[in-house]
């Protein structure tokens, strides 16, 4: 067996430059508040997450990455331009600051500029993203991206002409990577994924993602390949209900071997682009009872030693998410790291699994076979 993992970890070595290391940094939220600024925002911009999954609108609040703490780097054109970028499978298009953007928020970011680029193509198609409290608009174009190592030639993007409010300027990422499907992508877009695969960029048509829990470093994206010293407790593959998300069906929510949520089935979003567990406002209230939190979701710090696992029963197995994982902690005090969010769908209420569950979970995203896989860690 150790031999096999050996061989395993020697053939995927080869394949090193597909892999994305992913930086931990403060949080917009954490940046806010550090400047005195986060109450002022959060009335100019409520927070409304169920915006994002709105199907068929092209949205992309940015208060959605307000948490959001793990970032990697890619380049665009040739030479290349860098740029912060949260990959974010809850989306699908790739946008990043140009020089056409002049607000204080975007001269604080990178910003691309097409004419220092010998392989950008401009076209006369416009890009418009809607905010909570305002709009990106922009131009798209075709570059070079490069992604770890990975050249994608004729890679559409959107170049940013316009940010909403001044916020922008706080945020410690330059633009969006989405990875989600084709068909939730404004404008038509292709994703960045979706070129790999027709160009054959990637060994297999599948991408994994590992969160570190506590270090800054160590967490990454890795494309085409999935590896194996995160898998020793095996593969749990679960079918996706819809292609445009990474969307999943739910059979229930457990609290000490107890259903307390989603009894009758529900959908769920695996999404790295939300940082808590995004729950319908009903089985919130029932949560943070259940749990013994306030109606803010605080919690006194000795309590939450105590609390019990969260089990989600998903296709037919059970995946907890600790107490450790789903409790914040800063300046000595504690919160629940979920968050109310009332989106209804065909098939049932929706959640959304973000960074909260994903840092137990080794995640596969799987495009050959549309499942989603979870190898616990």
């Amino acid at each position: 067996m150790k031999l096999l993992l050996l061989l395993a970890l020697v053939g995927l070595a080869q394949g090193f430059q597909t892999r994305v290391p992913l930086r931990r940094m403060k949080s917009l939220r954490q940046r806010l508040q550090e400047q005195g600024l986060l109450e002022s925002y959060l009335k100019q911009h409520p927070y409304n997450l169920a915006a994002k999954y709105f199907p068929g609108i092209a949205v992309e609040p940015l208060e959605n990455y307000m948490d959001d703490e793990y970032f990697g780097t890619i380049t665009i054109g040739t030479p290349p331009q860098e740029f912060t970028v949260v990959f974010d499978t809850g989306s699908s298009n790739l946008w990043v600051p140009s020089v056409f953007c002049s607000s204080p928020a975007c001269r604080n970011h990178n910003r691309f500029n097409p004419a220092e680029s010998s392989t950008f193509l401009s076209t006369n198609d416009t890009l418009f993203i809607a905010y909570g409290t305002g709009s990106m608009t922009g131009v798209l174009g075709y570059d070079t991206v490069n992604v770890a190592g990975i050249n994608i030639r004729n890679q559409i993007f959107g170049l940013a002409e316009t940010e909403p409010g001044d916020s922008f300027y706080y945020t410690p990422f330059d633009g969006i990577l989405g990875l989600a499907f084709p068909s939730i992508a404004s404008s038509g877009a292709t994703p960045v994924f979706d070129n790999m695969m027709m160009e054959n960029l990637v060994d297999r048509r599948l991408f994994s993602v590992y969160l570190s829990r506590d270090s800054q470093t160590g967490s990454f994206v890795l494309f085409g390949a999935i590896d194996p010293f995160y898998t020793t407790q095996g593969i749990s593959w679960i079918p996706l209900s819809a292609e445009t998300y990474w969307q999943i069906t739910m059979e229930s929510v457990s609290v000490s071997g107890a259903p307390v949520a989603c009894s009758s089935g529900c959908q769920a979003i695996v999404d790295t682009g939300t940082t808590l567990l995004a729950v319908p406002v009903g089985a919130l209230r029932i949560l943070l009872s259940r749990l013994g939190a306030s109606s803010s979701g605080e919690i006194s710090c000795e309590a939450a030693k105590n609390l019990p696992d969260l089990v989600f029963h998903i296709h037919g197995k059970e995946f907890p998410v600790p107490p450790r994982a789903y409790v914040l902690r800063s300046d000595g005090y504690c919160t629940l790291g979920l968050q109310g969010m009332d989106v209804p769908t065909e098939e049932g209420e929706l959640w959304i699994l973000g960074d909260v569950f994903i840092r137990e979970y080794y995640v596969i995203f799987d495009r050959a076979n549309n499942k989603v896989g979870l190898s616990r860690l």
